[in-house]
């Protein structure tokens, strides 16, 4: 078993309806320009309920699903069916199973780079990059506050992760920080977007 996966397999039926009360476009309201306009590769790790995958496949883009736990990849690939989605077991911070898979134009992690430890962020960031296109980005979502018991999770500053990228070869073009809209008041969210440090070079 993937560590970050922890508790997943169990809580599936209640994660995919707790992920499917949100639309993509509410929760990336704020990066959606960071995401290609013409129709391009995109890789959706963790893709959890399939909502992001499913939406983004239906603006044109042929995307990657990563979702290393079963429970969850078979619940999404029945709400969501798509011929522009290819859905992957697989996990960081190797993603092993897309060594030989052409580079992508954009990247999301939304909700998962806090199921990395301290010593998976670095090599995670590294591999992202390896994958990234010229010109692509990559969009990151952290979560702030208590962390449940029940799933494998840590509390990952900004800070850090903008200096894991800046490190990687990419800079920062969007960060802001705002409340969990599922309402819980403990609750809240950095949403980070990087591209290439030398794309204007």
């Amino acid at each position: 078993m993937v560590p970050g996966t922890v508790g997943y397999a169990e809580d599936a039926d209640a994660l995919v309806r707790r992920y499917e009360r949100l639309e993509f476009s509410e929760v990336h309201s704020d990066v959606l320009h960071l995401f290609p306009e013409r129709p391009g590769r995109v890789l959706d790790v963790g893709a959890g309920s399939g909502r992001d995958a499913a939406a983004l496949a239906t603006a044109g883009h042929d995307v990657v699903a990563v979702e290393p736990t079963a429970e969850m990849r078979m619940r999404a690939q029945r709400l969501h069916p798509s011929e522009r989605i290819t859905w992957v077991n697989d996990a960081l911070p190797d993603l092993q199973r897309l060594s030989e898979t052409p580079p992508f134009d954009a990247i999301l992690l939304s909700a998962v780079w806090m199921h990395l430890d301290e010593q998976e962020r670095p090599s995670a960031m590294k591999r992202l990059t390896t994958m990234l296109a010229p010109g692509g980005g990559i969009v990151l979502t952290l979560r702030h506050g208590p962390m449940s018991p029940r799933h494998r999770m840590f509390d990952v500053s900004a800070e850090e992760t903008i200096n894991l990228a800046e490190q990687a070869g990419l800079t920062l073009l969007h960060h802001n920080r705002e409340e969990d809209l599922l309402g819980r008041s403990t609750v809240s969210w950095s949403c980070l977007g990087f591209g290439w440090a030398n794309a204007g070079a």
